[in-house]
């Protein structure tokens, strides 16, 4: 992608992103977004068709940067639970409030269903590698485990968060071992 459209098409979605974080997603408009980002309409639409693809493109790219972020490297398929964790919060961490604006906003309840599922993609690898034991079905463990996590994480960067990153994954993997023995 040329440098000048991917420069504007974040200036766009970071604008758009500033707005929720003001105001009703419903109450957002084009031109709005345009004076945020210093684009004209036109520019917005050339990238977006409305604010609805808008919302989906930018749920889709800091989605896939959260994906990016927690999913085990290419050469080390095997990283320990704990490792991709620890990568998941502090990236969490370290754009706190972009996330915190795309979890809370209202309208955007999607996110959080689409958070839940990339959670629950990479935590079926990781079991996959595990025992579970004959009574614990995986498709019921995978989707548990990923609302469970992505709550804890939607509690954490709500409540300002409270805890560094590694206090976090220390939290859930005590939780985790005592009570589901997935550790390991």
């Amino acid at each position: 992608m040329d440098r000048r459209i991917y420069k504007t098409k974040r200036a766009i979605m970071e604008a758009f992103v500033g707005l929720l974080e003001e105001q009703e997603f419903e109450k957002i408009t084009i031109q709005a977004i345009a004076d945020r980002a210093d684009v004209n309409r036109g520019t917005v639409y050339a990238h977006f068709t409305d604010k609805y693809d808008l919302l989906e493109q930018c749920m889709d790219t800091y989605l896939k940067l959260l994906y990016e972020s927690c999913k085990p490297d290419e050469e080390s398929s095997k990283t320990a639970p704990e490792a991709l964790l620890l990568r998941t919060f502090e990236f969490l961490e370290r754009h706190a409030s972009v996330y915190s604006t795309l979890i809370t906003s209202k309208g955007t309840s999607a996110f959080q269903n689409r958070m839940v599922e990339i959670m629950g993609e990479n935590i079926k690898g990781q079991l996959s590698r595990r025992s579970l034991g004959t009574n614990i079905r995986p498709e019921i463990l995978v989707h548990f485990l990923s609302v469970a996590i992505a709550g804890l994480v939607e509690w954490w960067i709500v409540k300002g968060l409270p805890y560094t990153p590694s206090e976090m994954v220390d939290q859930l993997m005590l939780i985790m071992e005592r009570n589901l023995n997935v550790r390991g």
